[in-house]
């Protein structure tokens, strides 16, 4: 069998809509997903979009994907790539696949002269944290995610 990666292209919404469904699904949190196929149209295939994807193909199935999107370092004075939905179905893992989207993107980042390439994983999912160690992954254990969202975003924004 044989794997291709390739960028997402117009067209492909539902697909990556699908992916990210089974992931929030995965992850215990499809009661979140409020996202809809119109909403990653639009982010992906606008004039100037600010999220990308890529998809994993094995043998002409779409097995798994990358979406990401740059952020930036004032440290570094660069860009840089933060992965935010990393999931290959389950019947294609074992292949290979998401060691290759990962080195796929790594590739893409220093070809752009992106700064670095980051990403969160909930602490629960050992089998994901032990593949980010094995590609040479570290913690940032002095750093804490922050959020505000919904009625907390709201509130703040006065």
């Amino acid at each position: 069998m044989s794997l291709a990666i390739r960028p997402a292209r117009n067209g492909d919404a539902p697909l990556i809509f699908e992916f990210v469904r089974e992931l929030a699904d995965y992850e215990r949190l499809l009661h979140e997903v409020d996202a809809t196929v119109e909403d990653i149209d639009r982010a992906l295939f606008s004039e100037s979009p600010r999220a990308f994807c890529d998809i994993a193909e094995w043998a002409g199935e779409p097995a798994g994907i990358a979406l990401w999107f740059h952020n930036f370092s004032t440290f570094r004075g660069r860009h840089g790539l933060f992965l935010e939905d990393l999931f290959v179905r389950p019947a294609f893992r074992g292949r290979g696949i998401a060691t290759a989207l990962m080195k796929h993107l790594a590739k893409h980042c220093l070809n752009k002269g992106l700064a670095r390439f980051e990403w969160s994983v909930l602490d629960w999912n050992e089998p994901a944290i032990r593949f980010y160690r094995s590609i040479g992954a570290v913690p940032l254990e002095d750093w804490t995610i922050q959020r505000i969202s919904g009625d907390a975003l709201r509130k703040l924004a006065g």
